[in-house]
């Protein structure tokens, strides 16, 4: 190669170079929706702190939304991305059952959904199948493991409920997910990972979404009114055995009728 040719492929190949970092800038980044998310992942991994064991990936529950909407999202920080899924409230803060959740509870039996951080915790098998253990990290669900406040599976929580009833059912509390998308849960969040719930109302464009008004449940008589029902419902178990049963042997008897 004469020195003509090559300076002249010298400088073709120096122009690709440099026109590489042009390209990469200009990709676009994540949409609006996206950015919120990670922007409120960022922030509650900060807060929650060394509690955490791993600050990957975070799970958001935006509760600000109506049942029937993908609202539960997983964020993964490290590659600045989101995708979105199905996840139920609990029946005690949308007593009405329309959808829309009225308010939150950390009283045990309340059956309501707690707003707050939560660390997950390791997979189980339960009532509901495997199933991750949740501890609260805030004041608002500080009672998120005695209550057995927990992700799992449940049929109620799926594309073709929704379809069906126009809203999904509801849980005891717990964050449901449809069978076919509680693995991703499972994967994705157990193992000391963040999983943040609240009202944010963040629409599919970003854009703010506005819940109609709630009346806010008594949250003291739901649970009054479970413990009830519960104490009735062990009492004629143990009349039934003619025998007493203990606590925990009634807990893995006791199963609520579907809400549909």
């Amino acid at each position: 190669m004469d020195r003509r040719h090559f300076l002249a492929g010298s400088l073709a190949a120096g122009a690709a170079l440099g026109a590489a970092p042009g390209r990469l800038f200009a990709q676009a980044g994540p949409d609006p929706r996206t950015r919120r998310l990670l922007g409120i992942a960022q922030q509650e991994v900060a807060r929650a702190g060394a509690a955490l064991w791993r600050r990957d990936l975070v799970g958001i529950a935006d509760f600000g939304l109506h049942s029937s909407q993908p609202r539960f999202h997983f964020v993964n920080l490290e590659a600045g991305t989101a995708d979105s899924v199905l996840v139920s409230h609990g029946s005690g803060s949308d007593p009405e059952h329309d959808g829309w959740l009225n308010g939150y509870s950390n009283l045990t039996n309340s059956w309501a959904t707690s707003r707050g951080a939560y660390i997950t915790w390791e997979w189980y098998e339960g009532r509901y199948g495997t199933s991750v253990r949740l501890g609260g990290l805030d004041a608002d669900n500080s009672n998120a493991f005695p209550r057995a406040i927990v992700m799992h599976a449940a049929n109620y929580a799926t594309p073709d409920h929704v379809a069906r009833w126009g809203r999904l059912g509801r849980s005891n509390g717990c964050f449901a997910f449809g069978p076919e998308v509680f693995p991703q849960a499972l994967t994705r969040l157990m193992g000391g990972r963040l999983l943040f719930a609240d009202s944010l109302g963040i629409g599919a464009n970003g854009e703010q979404v506005q819940a109609p008004p709630q009346e806010t449940p008594d949250f003291e008589a739901i649970a009054a009114e479970n413990n009830r029902r519960e104490a009735e419902a062990q009492a004629a178990r143990e009349a039934e055995l003619d025998t007493e049963v203990s606590p925990e042997e009634f807990d893995d008897a006791f199963v609520m009728p579907d809400r549909e």
